[in-house]
């Protein structure tokens, strides 16, 4: 979900809003249905300014990395890339689908630099870079594992994938999980690729997974990711642990199926 396809000046400062569901008549006879998105209702303010935090973590993340890298960067072509990430920036208040563009094209143009320049390998410490920020500028709102998972659930919102929290393992401090049953971002990669935008990686997994699971551990939980496919089209499950709880609970060698550690 990095974020996203190939894979904010503010900080959110209020707790993520939550739709909450109608309850079912007495006598309805069928099941009460799950919420496959409680982000819905988000404000269009609040998508913006999460489409605009994304790519502060994305574009500082990366200027982090480079940093790091000493006098291996060349300069003319970082700055030209900056003029490019910055360049046709909506107002502040415009819509999420204008800042839904830039970030796209940014998270395009990075992929693109880094790749073509240093090597798809890179990609992972470009993400626990930008995980760095993110430690810095994401607000912890108290509900401790469930605090990353809402952050996965809020992005993934975004794209308009679904998605639905566990209903048999709810969210505690020490661990929480989410099932994203249609990741969207495939379908908006393919729609971007159509209009002519040049997608770096092959599948938006490559970043997506290290991004998320870095974001995680950033915030002090131990992540496991697991990718599916299925009639629902992509997906993934994502866990994040409390470092006591996961290493409590961790399986042995002999379990049936193990989920894929970030």
């Amino acid at each position: 979900m990095s974020d996203g396809p190939e894979s904010s000046e503010q900080p959110l400062a209020c707790a993520p809003r939550t739709a909450l569901l109608a309850a079912d008549l007495p006598d309805d006879p069928r099941p009460p249905e799950p919420a496959r998105s409680p982000y819905r209702t988000m404000p269009g303010s609040e998508r913006s300014a999460l489409w605009r935090q994304r790519l502060h973590e994305a574009e500082a993340g990366l200027t982090r990395f480079l940093v790091s890298l000493g006098d291996q960067v060349k300069l003319t072509t970082w700055f030209a890339l900056q003029s490019e990430l910055f360049a046709d920036l909506p107002e502040p208040h415009a819509s999420p689908q204008d800042w839904q563009r830039v970030f796209f094209r940014g998270q395009a143009l990075m992929e693109r630099f880094l790749v073509d320049h240093y090597g798809e390998s890179v990609l992972a410490d470009w993400a626990r870079n930008n995980a760095e920020v993110h430690r810095e500028v994401e607000p912890d709102h108290g509900r401790g594992a469930a605090d990353p998972i809402h952050r996965i659930a809020r992005q993934a919102e975004l794209y308009g994938s679904d998605y639905e929290f566990d209903d048999e393992v709810p969210d505690s401090p020490a661990h929480a999980a989410l099932n994203i049953t249609h990741c969207a971002i495939w379908d908006y990669r393919e729609k971007a690729r159509r209009s002519g935008v040049r997608l770096t990686l092959a599948s938006p997994c490559t970043y997506c997974t290290e991004a998320l699971s870095a974001n995680i551990r950033a915030k002090g939980y131990h992540p496991t990711h697991r990718l599916r496919s299925g009639p629902t089209g992509h997906g993934c499950r994502w866990e994040a642990t409390a470092p006591q709880t996961a290493t409590a609970t961790a399986p042995q060698p002999a379990d049936a199926e193990e989920p894929q550690e970030a």
